[in-house]
Parts: C-alpha cells; sequence; structure tokens
C-alpha cells in the first residue's frame, strides 16, 4: 500500500483567503483523496511569524485537531532552514527554530521534521563552496545539534538531498548519515531533486543508485515530475512532465511497503489526476 499525500500549501492556491486556511485545506485534501500532508507552517498561515515563541504546545494542539478532524497524518513537518547560513546570530535563530519545530512534532505526532541541508551562504543558492568538505562539516556538526534535540524528544529529523545544495547526492547522504551516527536522522527521497540539466538523461540510474544505497533510512517520499525549459529543469505535477514513475513506485512496493509520498508542484486543476495516475500505476505493479 502507497500512502499518498500533498503539499498543503498546494491546495486551495487559486481560492479565496477563506480556503486558504489550515483548516479549508485540510479538508479539501482529504476530499481529493489524499490520506497525509506535508505540513510548512508559515506557508499555510499567512501573517504568522513562527519564530520559536509561536511554536507553543497550543499550537500543536490545534494542529492535532485539524488533522485528526480530516483524519489525515502529517508525514513531514516542514522547516526548511538554511543550517549552513554564514552569520552566527541568523545560524542561532536559525536553530532555535529547528528545536521549535522539534518541540511541536512531539506533540502533534508526525513523521518527520524535513529539512534541505542548505548552502554557505546568506543567499542559499548554489556558490563555488557548496559542494566543498568544509560546507559539509558545516552543515553536519549544525544538524548533529538539531538531531540531538530530536533524540531528547522522541523525533525523527529527514534531510532531502537536493543537487544544488550541500547534501547533493546519494553519497553525499550517506557521509551525513555516517557521521551524525543517529537513529533520528533519516532521508526524505525526492527523486527529481536529485537530478539537474547534467544527470537528467541518466535519471534510471542516478535514482536507482540513491534507492539502492539510502533504502534502510527513507522514510518519506516527495514524488513530482520536471519538464526541460530554457536550459533548465523545472518542477512540474507528476505525470505533466518526463518522468517515468514505473521503477520508482516498483522499488517502494517491493522495499518500502506504507511509506508516505507526498506530491509536489501540483495545482488545483491536476492535483487529482497525479494521485490517480500514480495509484493506478502502483496497483498495476
Amino acid at each position: 500500500m502507497l500512502q499518498l499525500g500533498i503539499r498543503l500549501h498546494d491546495v486551495n492556491t487559486a481560492c479565496g483567503p477563506e480556503l486558504q486556511t489550515m483548516q479549508a485545506r485540510a479538508r479539501t485534501a482529504r476530499q481529493e483523496g489524499f490520506s497525509c500532508v506535508h505540513l510548512a507552517f508559515s506557508k499555510v498561515c499567512p501573517g504568522v511569524r513562527f519564530d520559536e515563541g509561536a511554536l507553543n504546545e497550543g499550537l500543536a494542539a490545534y494542529t492535532r485537531r485539524v488533522f485528526a478532524r480530516e483524519e489525515l497524518d502529517v508525514a513531514v513537518l516542514g522547516c526548511y532552514l538554511n543550517l549552513a547560513h554564514p552569520d552566527p546570530e541568523k545560524l542561532a535563530e536559525i536553530k532555535r527554530r529547528y528545536f521549535g519545530h522539534i518541540r511541536v512534532a512531539s506533540l502533534l505526532g508526525c513523521s518527520v521534521v524535513g529539512t534541505e541541508t542548505g548552502a554557505p551562504n546568506a543567499q542559499y543558492r548554489l556558490d563555488a563552496n557548496t559542494r566543498t568538505r568544509e560546507a559539509l562539516n558545516t552543515f553536519i556538526g549544525n544538524l548533529a545539534q538539531v538531531v540531538e534535540c530530536a533524540e531528547g524528544l522522541g523525533v525523527q529529523v529527514a534531510i532531502e538531498p537536493v543537487w544544488n545544495h550541500i547534501v547533493y547526492d546519494a553519497a553525499r547522504a550517506r557521509q551525513v548519515l555516517e557521521a551524525v551516527k543517529s537513529p533520528n536522522l533519516r532521508i526524505i527521497l525526492d527523486p527529481v531533486n536529485l537530478l539537474c540539466p547534467e544527470n537528467a538523461d541518466s535519471r534510471d540510474r542516478v535514482i536507482g543508485e540513491a534507492m539502492e544505497s539510502l533504502c534502510p533510512h527513507i522514510a518519506v517520499v516527495h514524488l513530482k515530475d520536471f519538464r526541460r525549459e530554457g536550459g533548465k529543469l523545472v518542477s512540474v505535477a507528476a505525470g505533466t512532465g518526463e518522468m517515468d514513475y514505473r521503477g520508482i513506485l516498483g522499488f517502494l512496493k517491493a522495499r518500502k511497503p506504507f511509506i508516505q509520498a507526498t506530491l509536489e508542484n501540483t495545482t488545483n486543476e491536476n492535483a487529482v489526476q497525479a494521485r490517480q495516475l500514480l495509484e493506478s500505476q502502483y496497483q498495476a505493479l
């Protein structure tokens, strides 16, 4: 069984403000046939600054009620901030926000607190230093503090490799896993995020190696597609680009039963169609 979900901030995006609340988006997600969500507080609660103080016990209780009412699980509580930020004051603030998300996650009962792996600059962009050993060591050192907090509260943290971030492939992800050495550190596998214009034509190999290498550590999967536009890869909803998902779905069915997989880059118009496509391909395997 594949438990398909959706990024909550991709739901009801073309609707009025009354349908863009957390409650309204959760209701729509359930009506569209999803069983779980990827939740980013700052993207579904406009006007609220989710600093450490806002990430409190009342927020966790309220959020838990919202999703219990719709029989939805929170697969990922997103905290996608830069753990390699070069400014010490900003980095300290970022760590406090991770600690706050972990506290909320412990009360909410979500599967993982998810994060990407950053870049060694304030702009959070690929530069000449992003793939250096120094950048990796900086990230590992800061991530270890976040994971230590998660261990104390019984929460899992999951890193998501992305081709233009510090952890850009499966081999780099394994280096992080081996350095931190914690059962509370997991992987979010987003196959498309491993691709760039230079390796997109070898995607079966790139993705296959990642699935095999990281299999024991994969907690959640992101599913989307891509198109080539202007020499770049542009993320789009599953089934609207170049991806053939049968290999990935076959791996999930054989090796990761019941895993939560959240759709990304969907629109109001194609979310259900993307879910139905993936479900039909999964069932046909």
